[in-house]
């Protein structure tokens, strides 16, 4: 198959391309050229367009010029006016049009869970919003004939040189903190439900897709199965490492969004709610399989910090114990206050 995948060399897209050339697909990337040496081991076996797909004229001049497509991965739409571009780029010239989407459009607090294929969508966030945004032009212009559309939704999604998110951002020195016994703060109460699948998975899903006629005008989620609450999540961490879980610091989710809102705000549009998602869909139509447990796969992530000395000193981020001891002087004088009441 002809396929043109618009990125190609980011954290999903690189093992798409990867499994499409180890199938004999003839395989376009078209990206900005910035990510060299992931091009470089693909060099020889993908056909290279380079350009800025924002440029919007241009970019749609150049897709034209390089012909037909089975099908195109639209891997890095992020507003509407990229994918408007899209279309009229690729109606009538491709196969299929597959579009990297989000679970993140859905509504938040949900009163359903898992999520399914359907739900309301009402993203918290402007990155939900703006793919909502995306997805309606997408379905709108979605033709079996000259465009068939479809959307897949990936949610937290790693490979083996990626991080391990947690309430206070993306820091390794997370790591630090567990390895060394040092308490660890987690939002909220630490029981709402959070996923996370390997990118090879996911990939495995996108490569399901293409061709696959089930899929035209329909959307499938590409998230992990192990329903971990953030207790939970922390405990995996910990195992990897192998150490004894260290105390964990539970702080309301709007009053750390607050104190650290450059690390923490995603808390509040996202992780405090059960990210769970039934994947049923995407098991029957494309073959999607969660093959990679977390246990393995931040494993993985942890053996290439520490091979590439990636793990930060939690020395170095003494504002972390400076909120610790907010809470805790915060929480012994409400204890003060009101135990004397007998309430």
């Amino acid at each position: 198959m002809k396929v043109l995948i618009i990125g190609g060399t980011g954290l999903i897209s690189t093992p798409i391309t990867r499994m499409l050339i180890d199938r004999g697909d003839e395989v376009t990337l078209f990206n900005r050229g910035q990510r060299t040496a992931r091009m470089a081991h693909f060099s020889g076996h993908v056909r290279e367009l380079r350009g800025d797909r924002r440029a919007f004229g241009t970019f749609e001049a150049q897709v034209r010029e390089a012909g037909m497509f089975d099908c195109v991965i639209d891997m890095i739409g992020f507003h509407p006016d990229e994918v408007e571009s899209a279309v009229r780029a690729f109606r009538g010239r491709c196969g299929q049009y597959i579009f990297c989407s989000t679970v993140d459009v859905y509504a938040r607090p949900s009163f359903h869970h898992p999520y399914r294929e359907g739900g309301p969508l009402h993203a918290l966030s402007d990155y939900g919003r703006e793919k909502i945004a995306c997805e309606r032009i997408l379905m709108e212009a979605h033709d079996d004939r000259a465009f068939p559309v479809t959307l897949l939704r990936p949610a937290h999604t790693y490979d083996d040189t990626g991080i391990i998110h947690h309430s206070l951002g993306r820091s390794t020195a997370l790591l630090d903190r567990i390895r060394r016994g040092r308490p660890v703060i987690v939002h909220g109460d630490g029981q709402s439900l959070w996923v996370a699948a390997h990118a090879i998975d996911v990939a495995g899903g996108f490569v399901g897709a293409i061709g696959n006629t089930r899929a035209y005008g329909r959307g499938y989620h590409l998230p992990g199965e192990e329903w971990l609450t953030w207790d939970g999540y922390h405990r995996v961490i910990a195992d990897v490492l192998g150490v004894t879980l260290p105390e964990l610091v539970h702080i309301p989710t709007d009053l750390l969004a607050r104190l650290a809102p450059g690390r923490s705000g995603v808390c509040e549009v996202n992780f405090q709610y059960p990210n769970i998602f039934d994947v049923s869909a995407a098991r029957e139509d494309l073959g999607y399989r969660y093959t990679v447990p977390v246990a393995r796969g931040f494993g993985r992530i942890v053996s290439h910090l520490e091979a590439t000395g990636g793990i930060t000193d939690s020395d170095a981020e003494p504002y972390y114990d400076q909120i610790i001891d907010a809470w805790r002087d915060h929480t012994q004088a409400m204890i003060d206050r009101f135990a004397p009441m007998g309430l």
